[in-house]
């Protein structure tokens, strides 16, 4: 069993309701004193921008310092701007966002699996021990970045997450190429897409499942990793523990956590995240009236 004692006794193993119910929360700049804030981190609350920044207030998760609180349920939780002082965001303070309220708080490695399935010759079950034993190991340092990173200052308001300026962090990111993981399945001649999603999962069954894909050149992309390490150290578990995709360069919605499941299509996909969220007009400005 994963050695997450910690996260386990204060999150259980029951989604992110359970991580409601330990966080510590506090006041932010001009609203008083509280245990669960400090200076520098309550003042850039009010330095991330936004209307009503001042106000914004302070959480502590499991495996987290101090962040900005968003919401709890999914957790949404942006880095403080101090923190965007040094190159390389801590793993403490690197921002969280979920799309799906039922997040996993712990993971057996013994027992988990990356399948890689669909359009392939051989069908892929890894361990996290089988990615460290049998592909070579990559690095890259890469920007993980929210499409919705300022929204809280757009005029008009825009739905969503309002985020300050923190919605965003830089990391040293360790794995395998996805392009390492195609080979060895054996991608079959028609394939021209990829899907991803992770173990998060909705409350609703009426919530659509949150899907991800990359047209099949692009998953062959030699920067594409499928990630077991952070900054050198296990992949926090709102980050994405035990695997995560990244994709440098593109926004962090691509950038699926808790990576279980790698599907080889040979027709496009059609889902919600892809067909209907995250999406902007097509014209030269990407604009559009708010009626």
């Amino acid at each position: 069993m994963l050695n997450r004692r910690a996260f386990m006794r204060v999150a259980g193993a029951v989604g992110g309701g359970a991580v409601l119910a330990a966080c510590k929360r506090g006041p932010s700049a001009g609203q008083g004193s509280g245990a669960a804030t400090q200076p520098a981190a309550a003042a850039d609350s009010a330095a991330s921008g936004g209307a009503g920044a001042a106000q914004r207030e302070m959480a502590r998760f499991p495996e987290k310092a101090e962040l900005i609180l968003l919401t709890d349920r999914p957790p949404q939780l942006e880095t403080p701007l101090h923190y965007f002082e040094t190159d390389i965001t801590p793993n403490d303070a690197f921002y969280v966002r979920w799309h799906l309220a039922d997040i996993p708080t712990t993971v057996d490695t013994t027992t988990f699996r990356l399948t890689l399935h669909g359009h392939v010759n051989n069908e892929l079950k890894l361990s996290v021990a089988d990615l460290k034993r049998d592909f070579e190991p990559v690095s890259i340092v890469a920007v993980n970045q929210c499409s919705g990173n300022s929204r809280s200052l757009f005029e008009p308001r825009v739905p969503g997450g309002q985020w300050g300026h923190g919605a965003m962090g830089n990391a040293k990111w360790t794995g395998v190429r996805l392009a390492d993981l195609l080979q060895k399945a054996g991608v079959k001649d028609g394939a021209v897409e990829v899907t991803f999603q992770g173990l998060d999962r909705p409350v609703l069954p009426a919530t659509p499942a949150f899907v991800k894909l990359l047209k099949l050149d692009k998953a062959n992309d030699r920067d594409v990793i499928v990630a077991y390490a952070m900054n050198d150290q296990p992949m926090p578990m709102l980050n994405g523990f035990p695997l995560r995709l990244v994709v440098p360069g593109w926004y962090g919605t691509y950038w699926v956590k808790a990576l279980n499941d790698i599907n080889v299509l040979n027709e496009p996909f059609k889902g919600f995240w892809m067909d209907k969220a995250y999406r902007i007009a097509n014209n030269p400005h990407a604009s559009e009236a708010p009626d």
